[in-house]
């Protein structure tokens, strides 16, 4: 089973670009937002995917996720048939040690909301916050990227 384990951070202020290696612009969107199942359609730069993610465990670190590359031209033609409102956001890649923190910076209605994630081989393993990393939002379900599409920042 595809198991994703990672935590989620606000993030304080912009400091974490000057130490990205690459950035990403990213459109998703959901054909479900069923709280046990979530489909996701999303188009990054010039590649789409298609990704399933099953429930959360307790501590909301941890669930099954299943992501698979699809025709760009296919990933355009399902985002069409996503439920309002689509995500919009450029994600930062900031090395650190044998981790990677994808920052992300939200733009639409959700401008203003500035989330990192970190993915780890286990919920209890220790990595070094950076000094911009801010609160733990990590289950947080006002923090899921489907529930910002319902309830964005702004509101």
């Amino acid at each position: 089973m595809n198991k994703e384990i990672e935590r989620k951070f606000l993030v304080l202020n912009g400091d974490f670009k000057k130490d990205a290696v690459k950035s990403s612009k990213i459109i998703q969107g959901y054909l479900s937002k069923d709280p046990e199942r979530t489909v996701r359609i999303r188009i990054q730069d010039d590649k789409g995917f298609i990704t399933v993610k099953g429930i959360s465990n307790k501590s909301g670190a941890s669930r099954f996720e299943f992501e698979t590359e699809i025709n760009i031209h296919d990933a355009e033609q399902l985002s069409e048939l996503c439920l309002p409102e689509l995500i919009i956001k450029t994600r930062f890649y900031i090395p650190s040690n044998k981790h990677t923190f994808e920052v992300d910076v939200f733009e639409g209605k959700n401008k203003g909301l500035i989330l990192a994630e970190i993915e780890l081989n286990e919920e209890n393993e220790t990595f070094k916050k950076p000094l911009w990393l801010g609160k733990e939002v990590t289950g947080d379900k006002h923090y899921y990227n489907s529930y910002l599409s319902e309830n964005p920042f702004s509101n």
